[in-house]
């Protein structure tokens, strides 16, 4: 452990970050700014080719940053995973997907410590990041690592720090996130504190891998519930002709024991429709059933079948019906301005209008066209002329770039889903 702290805290322990996505191309950019020799591997040649390049393709890396590192060769990217036994710290940045609603796909981390295990050499730092349930560290890693005689705080150190990453989040970069770290024993926490050190503000040692997973999980469970709770609480106002926007704002002046959450389509990205059903997933595999998750994740998935029963009754306003009508939906993304499709529920709300053979576009100003499922469009470019031809417009996303005083001023009929109206007068806009 000693000449392996020694080099991590002189900048000379070579680093490999496992996946190069939106967790690991960001993570893999600072520890090279810092003046490490990063190597990022990944089995995608477009993302490899990019990197080598000079061209970013995630937005929390910005191209001067990325070019830099590279011309210095402090950052080299590759798809040949034997350069692992040269690495002494190696970061697993892998997706972590649902096989099926409730059952997580550990294949990507199974194949990348598999990996690992084959060309690792002695005195090397593994460290899982991809988002999992508790316990996979020591009871999937841990095993496949000793099974050439390894020993754990002898030959490897083995740790689990979460990701936190929140794409688009200028305030908050991977740097200013505080890192919460858990080793599988004390001195591998240690080393693996130290390590993150380098890179990030602050860190928060946990007693265990196990006590780290599950602190990441707790945090996205968080969120799923707080969704699924202000959801069902949209659809109860709604029935009792209440503004829940109106409510929000008002319980929002308290100074203690509320934090606002907002009703909408549902929830997309990775972490938060996937993450809580791993913990529900192994909640279960100890006997306990935990009720909160899956209907709060219930809940979110339903919301958009929700929205085409209102654009129904909208449309009853109009004496139109949904089959007749044409309508257009703003914003494709499941974020505000982040160029990330990932479960976006606009995306499913597209596909159950087509499935009932509605007519339906989609405008969105930083994804010109839709090639996925069974999407297959182009952009409606924003301009009045075009606004008039629906009947009704759906607000589904609030990008900054989207021009909404042009919309209401040209749109015959507005399911704001997104309170973008709260200010403006009523009389064509129905809210969520």
């Amino acid at each position: 452990m000693s000449i392996l702290k020694q080099k991590i805290n002189n900048k000379k322990a070579k680093i490999a970050v496992i996946g190069l996505g939106y967790v690991g191309l960001p993570l893999a950019v600072k520890f090279a700014k810092a003046g490490y020799s990063v190597f990022g591997v990944d089995k995608d040649t477009d993302r490899v080719e990019k990197i080598q390049k000079k061209v970013t393709y995630i937005l929390d890396v910005p191209k001067e940053e990325l070019a830099s590192v590279v011309n210095k060769k402090r950052l080299q990217a590759t798809t040949d995973f034997q350069v692992l036994q040269d690495m002494d710290v190696m970061i697993i940045c892998v997706p972590t997907p649902l096989k099926r609603k409730y059952t997580p796909d550990v294949t990507y981390i199974l194949s990348a410590v598999r990996t690992i295990a084959k060309y690792m050499k002695k005195d090397s730092l593994i460290i899982l990041e991809s988002t999992t349930y508790p316990g996979t560290t020591e009871e999937m890693i841990l095993p496949e690592l000793t099974k050439k005689g390894h020993a754990l705080d002898k030959d490897f150190f083995l740790s689990f720090s979460p990701e936190r990453i929140d794409p688009g989040n200028k305030k908050y970069d991977v740097t200013r996130i505080p890192k919460v770290v858990g080793g599988l024993t004390p001195k591998s926490g240690a080393l693996t504190k130290s390590l993150y050190e380098k890179v990030i503000k602050q860190i928060h040692l946990v007693s265990s891998a196990k006590a780290a997973e599950m602190t990441k999980l707790l945090e996205n469970s968080f969120r799923i519930i707080n969704i699924g709770w202000i959801n069902e609480v949209a659809l109860m106002c709604h029935h009792m002709g209440i503004d829940v926007w109106e409510v929000i704002k008002a319980a929002d002046t308290k100074p203690f024991g509320f934090m606002p959450f907002y009703p909408g389509l549902g929830v997309g990205g990775h972490c938060i429709p996937d993450d809580p059903l791993y913990l529900y997933w192994k909640a279960r595999h100890h006997g306990f059933s935990s009720k909160y998750i899956k209907l709060s994740a219930d809940t979110n998935s339903a919301m958009p079948a929700y929205a085409i029963e209102r654009l129904k009754d909208v449309l009853k306003t109009k004496n139109k019906t949904l089959k007749n009508a044409r309508i257009l939906i703003i914003g494709a993304t499941y974020k505000k301005d982040v160029k990330d499709l990932r479960k976006s529920p606009s995306l499913t709300l597209i596909e159950l209008l087509q499935n009932k053979k509605v007519k339906v576009d989609y405008h969105d100003p930083i994804i010109p066209y839709l090639e996925i499922g069974t999407i297959h469009q182009k952009s409606v470019p924003l301009t009045p002329a075009n606004i008039k031809k629906y009947d009704c417009v759906v607000i589904a996303v609030d990008h900054t770039k989207v021009n909404f005083n042009m919309i209401y001023n040209n749109a015959k009929l507005i399911f704001d889903i997104k309170n973008i109206y709260e200010k403006k007068p009523h009389k064509k806009v129905v809210k969520l």
